[in-house]
C-alpha cells in the first residue's frame, strides 16, 4: 500500500507519496508523473518519498518547509538513518536521472 501525506499547510498545497518497501518503491517509480520529486537517504536504504510538483513549477520552487516535510519521511521510515543524527537526503527530478 502506497501512502499519501499532505504538506504542512504553510509549505503549500502539496501531496507526497511514499513506498514503504521495493515493490512499493518500484511502484511509484513506474507511474512517476514528471512533475514528481523523488527522494531517498543516501547510502541508506529508504522509503521512496515523492512530492508531486503543481503543473508550471521545476524543482526550485520547493519550499524549505516542503523540503523538510519529505527528509523527515526519508529519514523516519530507513533502518538505518532513523538510528544516526545526521544524513543526507537526495532529492531529484522524476524520471531519475
Amino acid at each position: 500500500m502506497v501512502f499519501y501525506y499532505k504538506a504542512r499547510p504553510e509549505a503549500g498545497n502539496y501531496t507526497i507519496f511514499m513506498g514503504l518497501d521495493k515493490h512499493e518503491n518500484e511502484d511509484l517509480i513506474k507511474y512517476g508523473f514528471p512533475e514528481d520529486i523523488w527522494f531517498h537517504v543516501d547510502k541508506m536504504s529508504s522509503a521512496h518519498v515523492y512530492v508531486r510538483l503543481n503543473k508550471g513549477q521545476t524543482i526550485d520552487d520547493i519550499s524549505e518547509g516542503l523540503l523538510e516535510d519529505c527528509a523527515q519521511l526519508v529519514k523516519a521510515n530507513s533502518i538505518q538513518g532513523n538510528k544516526v543524527n545526521n544524513i543526507d537526503v537526495v532529492y531529484t527530478l522524476y524520471p531519475l536521472v
